[in-house]
C-alpha cells in the first residue's frame, strides 16, 4: 500500500463527488429556458451536450477511482506498474489539455488559478507517478 497512492485515490474520489454533485448544481444555473422557438431548442441541444460531456468526466473520476482502489487495497491487476504509469499520463494529459483550454479561451483576471482544476489533475498524476 503506497501513501502517494491512498492521497492520490482520495483526491479522484473527491473530485468525483464535487464534480458529478455541485458541477452539476453550477450547470444548471446555465440551463437555458424555454421559449418554444428553435433558437431554444438549439440552446437546449448544446446544454444537454455540455452536460453529457460534463458527467463523462464523473465517470473518468470514478473509474480512475476505482482503479486506484483496486490497486491499493487487492492484487486485481497482473501488471500494476503500467495501468498506473497509463492513469499519470492520463492525468497529465487532462491538466494539459485544460491549460490550453484555458489559453485559446478569451482571458479573464486569474483567469489559471480560478479555473486550476489543472493543478488537481496534476497533483494527482504526481502522486500516481510517485506511488508507482
Amino acid at each position: 500500500m503506497s501513501i502517494p497512492l491512498l492521497i492520490a485515490n482520495f483526491l479522484t474520489v473527491s473530485a468525483f463527488f464535487l464534480h458529478t454533485f455541485m458541477g452539476d448544481k453550477e450547470l444548471k444555473i446555465l440551463e437555458p429556458k424555454h421559449l418554444g422557438n428553435e433558437d431554444s431548442f438549439l440552446a437546449r441541444e448544446k446544454w444537454t451536450m455540455a452536460r453529457c460531456g460534463w458527467h463523462w468526466l464523473s465517470f473518468d473520476l470514478l473509474f480512475a477511482s476505482v482503479g486506484l482502489a483496486l490497486i491499493s487495497f487487492s492484487n486485481f491487476f497482473e501488471n500494476e506498474k503500467l495501468l498506473l504509469q497509463v492513469l499519470a499520463f492520463y492525468f497529465f494529459g487532462y491538466g494539459l489539455s485544460w491549460l490550453i483550454g484555458i489559453a485559446i479561451s478569451k482571458s479573464f483576471p486569474q483567469n489559471y488559478l480560478k479555473l486550476g482544476q489543472w493543478m488537481l489533475c496534476w497533483v494527482i498524476s504526481g502522486l500516481i507517478y510517485w506511488g508507482i
